[in-house]
């Protein structure tokens, strides 16, 4: 989600289909769309040997472009984002982006979620997370709710069986949304701690050794930490050798 990749993306007849899952509000998921649509274009335009330059009119596939939101903030069940919405007000653009975003929470587009088994049995293992989470006062890692929010699962689930098998996996990318909010306040906290600091090397470093040490703590993995924060197995260890010199002090 930190880098520059749509979800999901497919052609079906002359509709290329953008969805993209969402676990914070985002209201600029149409200045994303627009950059990945732009690529995917040049990516059709390249394979089918067109020529966008000439004067005959190109055929191209329609873009589709849906959100799966997911997240804690209350919206209502369907909602249009509009890049216009980012332009000063009463401007007047050549250019509009509209994307479809609908919210798959639990108890939201019910219609939907009944007729799609996994995607409404995947919005009740959030929800359940979610639930447990607040019954417990945040008390426990979020790491072992989201165990036990899987063991509870139903059996008469479709999700459940491919659930206990990839358990690790599952609570792996859990883990990564319910940090992601957490993830972005980190990298804005960072620049500007870095932007106030005359030495902007040593501040850059303190600044990602911080992040890590936070993602750590958090019940973030290693691996997690690699590849969301994009550091270095290095930079890992000295984040781990300051948590261990904090414990110590602390005992």
């Amino acid at each position: 989600y930190l880098g520059m990749h749509n979800d999901v993306s497919f052609l079906i007849t002359d509709e290329m289909n953008l969805y993209e899952q969402q676990s914070s509000f985002n209201p600029n998921m149409p200045l994303r769309m627009l950059q990945y649509i732009g690529n995917l274009y040049e990516k059709y335009v390249t394979e089918h040997k067109l020529n966008k330059y000439g004067s005959e009119l190109l055929e191209l596939p329609v873009p589709k472009l849906v959100v799966f939101y997911n997240g804690s903030r209350d919206t209502e069940n369907e909602l249009y984002l509009k890049l216009s919405s980012s332009f000063p007000e009463g401007a007047e653009s050549d250019v509009e982006v509209r994307v479809r975003m609908i919210n798959v929470n639990y108890g939201k587009n019910p219609e939907l979620l009944e007729k799609c088994k996994p995607l409404g049995e995947y919005a009740w293992l959030v929800d359940r997370i979610r639930k447990i989470k607040s019954e417990q006062n945040s008390g426990n890692p979020i790491e072992s709710i989201i165990d036990r929010a899987i063991t509870e699962i139903p059996e008469g689930f479709v999700l459940r069986p491919f659930l206990m098998v990839h358990r690790s996996e599952v609570k792996g990318m859990l883990l990564t949304e319910y940090n992601e909010v957490e993830t972005m306040q980190l990298f804005r906290e960072d620049g500007r701690r870095e932007g106030h600091q005359e030495g902007l090397k040593d501040g850059r470093k303190e600044g990602i050794l911080d992040a890590i040490q936070t993602f750590l703590k958090n019940g973030g993995t290693e691996e997690m930490a690699k590849t969301m924060l994009n550091v270095t197995d290095k930079q890992i260890e000295e984040a781990k050798k300051l948590i261990k010199s904090e414990n110590k002090e602390k005992q």
